[in-house]
């Protein structure tokens, strides 16, 4: 069924020049059809009264002009049956008016001059709270982590890129979670703009729901995505929460992958023993070569299975004269995947903040690195034992029945 070309709304805005810049986007972002205007605060019984008559899907809410008196609106809309979605409209991106409407229940922030990327977002996020998928019975999804052993060896930009891939091959939902809360990049490396973080998210875990999530989350390139806070974030991360936070991402995704901080973080470590795969990232250098070893044998001696982490070198080159079971003695496993350096792409991809693509040979790497964690390379290997084997007895009869 295709969904319907506007979601039906009342318009609430004392402040004039606030009204007229939102109501001159309508036509270009034709989403809203507005059934009614207000120009005063009305009564929280007054509002009632007109949902009733009117039965908007949406409220757009002036926050600018009485931050208070809407909150208490919304707080009044809130609690009506059949729920009605508010979204607040400001004159600039006010951060307390954000959180302020945000934890009275409003579903969505927009501020002047209404930039029509922004209202996209905002509106396809309203459109999946307003008409809800049906609920499906369907298995948690899984959560793959990539850390580094050395900070600086890429696992951002695979943990990313990945990401992507796997979004592209399974076609089903996928969150990127930047968990490095003091350098991390993803947010910069896709250009993002965005009020809120992970950590917000981590600080409403005990409260998530689908109106909060759809604010807290970005989607850009088909992913939703939760980046690292715009400032560094230095404070210790509450392992419960961080549970709760990554068992709801588990319940609405079919992929939760995780970008961590250094695996001597940790954070890395509380998160990777949430993971069902786990991914370090190493380089062919010396020092990167020489942490990872570390790293492992750390591991394993805290408590983690010697597997636990499954070990990728990145940057590969032919000339770095290292070959597979040099690095797996050294070591002390199985080497998962290697990538090569593919500088030129990638830099022209990360100036873009656009996915890689299957095109060149690290996107080609990639994208079997994603089909060997979604079971895919594995399910195709097997098919072809089983052609093979078909063939070599395909002349002999089938087996009489005792």
């Amino acid at each position: 069924m295709q969904p319907r070309t506007q979601i039906t709304a009342l318009l609430i805005a004392p402040h004039r020049e606030l009204a007229m810049q939102f109501s001159a986007t309508l036509p270009q972002t034709r989403a809203f059809q507005i059934l009614g205007e207000i120009r005063t605060y009305p009564s929280a019984e007054a509002l009632e009264i007109r949902i009733r008559q009117h039965k908007p899907e949406v409220i757009l809410l002036d926050l600018a002009t009485d931050l208070n008196q809407a909150t208490g609106l919304i707080r009044a809309v809130a609690a009506l049956n059949p729920p009605v979605q508010v979204v607040g409209l400001h004159v600039q991106n006010d951060s307390p008016a954000v959180l302020q409407s945000l934890r009275a229940g409003a579903a969505e922030f927009l501020c002047a001059p209404f930039e029509l990327t922004i209202q996209r977002e905002a509106i396809a996020r309203l459109r999946r709270l307003i008409v809800p998928e049906a609920p499906l019975e369907t298995e948690p999804g899984q959560v793959v982590a990539f850390c580094s052993s050395k900070p600086g060896s890429g696992a951002s930009t695979l943990a990313t890129q990945t990401a992507f891939s796997l979004q592209r091959i399974t076609g089903k939902r996928i969150l990127l979670a930047d968990l490095d809360l003091t350098g991390g990049t993803i947010g910069f490396y896709l250009k993002l703009t965005h009020s809120y973080s992970l950590v917000d998210a981590l600080q409403h875990a005990e409260h998530l729901d689908a109106s909060l999530w759809a604010s807290l989350a970005v989607n850009h390139g088909g992913l939703d995505i939760l980046p690292s806070p715009a400032a560094p974030y230095a404070e210790a991360i509450d392992p419960a929460r961080l549970r709760v936070l990554i068992a709801y991402a588990k319940e609405h995704y079919d992929w939760v992958v995780l970008d961590l901080p250094a695996v001597f973080n940790r954070t890395s470590l509380l998160a990777a023993a949430e993971s069902e795969q786990a991914f370090m990232v190493s380089t062919s250098e010396l020092p990167s070569l020489h942490l990872t070893r570390k790293a492992l044998t750390m591991i394993e001696k805290i408590g983690f299975p010697k597997d636990r982490f499954k070990v990728l070198v990145n940057r590969v080159d032919k000339r770095d004269g290292i070959s597979p079971t040099q690095l797996e003695k050294l070591f002390g496993c199985p080497l998962y995947a290697s990538l090569p350096n593919d500088y030129f792409p990638l830099h022209r991809v990360v100036t873009l903040g656009q996915p890689l693509g299957p095109e060149g040979d690290l996107g080609k790497a990639i994208d079997k690195l994603a089909q060997r964690i979604c079971g895919m390379g594995v399910e195709s290997k097997k098919g072809e034992a089983k052609k093979a084997d078909g063939k070599k007895v395909a002349a002999a009869p089938p087996p009489r029945a005792a």
